[in-house]
């Protein structure tokens, strides 16, 4: 039985992060898209459609990524992005 790698397949995610700054914290949504380095031409190009019909699922989110790095996929990264989408920052007042 062949094992398949995470360069091998394509996923979709739904993540929660709790965001926010001293003043308020929220609950921050982040859909994922991962397409490994090694998925097919015709894959890749699946990816489009079947990414709709997670959306039809999953409609409420702060930011999309779409990425077939790791790095792209590490907490600090993802919660940094959603900082900067989610609009006000009050953490410069408190210091």
């Amino acid at each position: 039985m062949a094992m398949t790698s995470a360069y091998d397949v394509r996923l979709f995610a739904f993540v929660r992060f709790t965001t926010g700054d001293a003043m308020s914290k929220r609950s921050k949504f982040a859909l994922i898209t991962w397409i490994g380095e090694n998925v097919s031409g015709l894959q890749r190009a699946k990816t489009g459609t079947d990414k709709t019909l997670v959306k039809e699922v999953v409609q409420n989110f702060a930011k999309e990524f779409v990425t077939s790095d790791r790095r792209e996929l590490e907490e600090d990264f993802i919660k940094s992005e959603l900082k900067k989408a989610g609009g006000a920052n009050y953490d410069a007042q408190t210091e």
